[in-house]
């Protein structure tokens, strides 16, 4: 009887070391499988950047990536207060300068993933360069008449807008409006300008696919407003790398050259930035191999 149930126990303390065997590997897996929230917006740029990095993450480093869609400001926020991991659009050191200068102490600089971006105004050929060629310019009579007194922007959160309110003030035109809109607004209002064979000034940046569809120039300019080359980060919350290394260990390799990044623009608008991610990857497999080797 007792040897019966010594045996019964020794069957159940075996049984019970198997579940916690089972629960610990699944606890294990369900750390490795957790999600990364990274925060985007709807800039070209990004768009690529982001798609590129979500199908390393996911397809070779086994991770699932969430986007989360929201204005810059709320993704430095987000990043800050640990409601989303990363982020692959900090313009730095001028364009996100107020925001970093408030949250730098707050989040982990991963690394610049290009350099060489540039914000400015810029305007088609057509506009004859001895009528307007620096923003300066644009306080001429004529110029302004011609131009309706408006300078078409971006959406209101973006770097580019607050150098733009500043390049307004710097320049003193105070008649002007600088309209808010999303990067495809944007487009569209240049689109529309081109077509018309009308003068238009819409703010900008380089790397965007625009400047491979139009023939479009920057403005000078000499007060620099809107500074100079700047170099785009990854930004990432307190804990990430720990939480995430082999994801880490990627985006802090993660490097690619700015005539990439536009050719994948230019590609992408008459496809997808997801199909054009796709083809970067597999076109490029020693310079992928690069970034993620220190992940594996």
């Amino acid at each position: 009887m007792f040897s019966g149930l010594k045996q019964a126990f020794k069957q159940a303390i075996g049984a019970v070391m198997i579940v916690s065997a089972i629960g610990g590997a699944a606890g294990v897996q369900a750390a490795e499988q957790k999600t990364i929230k990274i925060g985007w917006t709807a800039w070209s740029d990004a768009e690529a950047v982001t798609n590129i990095a979500k199908q390393l993450l996911e397809q070779q480093l086994g991770y699932k990536v969430e986007l989360v869609m929201t204005d810059i400001g709320l993704q430095y926020q987000g990043v800050a207060k640990k409601q989303l991991d990363v982020m692959l659009m900090a313009w730095l050191p001028n364009t996100h300068k107020a925001y970093w200068d408030k949250l730098s102490s707050q989040v982990v600089d991963l690394g610049i993933l290009y350099d060489n971006a540039k914000l400015g105004w810029a305007v088609p050929d057509y506009v004859p360069a001895s009528e307007l060629s620096s923003i300066d310019d644009l306080n001429k009579p004529d110029v302004a008449k011609k131009l309706k007194s408006q300078v078409q922007g971006i959406d209101p959160g973006a770097g580019l807008m607050r150098a733009s309110e500043k390049a307004l003030k710097d320049y003193s035109l105070n008649g002007y409006d600088l309209r808010t809109g999303s990067d495809a607004a944007m487009i569209v209002a240049l689109d529309r300008a081109v077509a018309r064979k009308e003068w238009i000034v819409v703010t900008t940046w380089n790397p965007h696919w625009m400047f491979s569809k139009y023939k479009v120039r920057y403005l000078e300019d000499p007060k620099m407003s809107l500074g100079g080359a700047e170099a785009i980060h990854a930004i990432g919350r307190k804990g990430f790398a720990e939480d995430f290394p082999k994801a880490a260990a990627f985006i802090k390799n993660f490097r690619i050259p700015l005539a990439d990044l536009e050719g994948i623009m230019a590609k992408a608008k008459d496809s997808s930035y997801e199909k054009e991610a796709a083809a970067y990857i597999a076109s490029h497999p020693d310079m992928v191999a690069g970034w993620l080797k220190e992940a594996r």
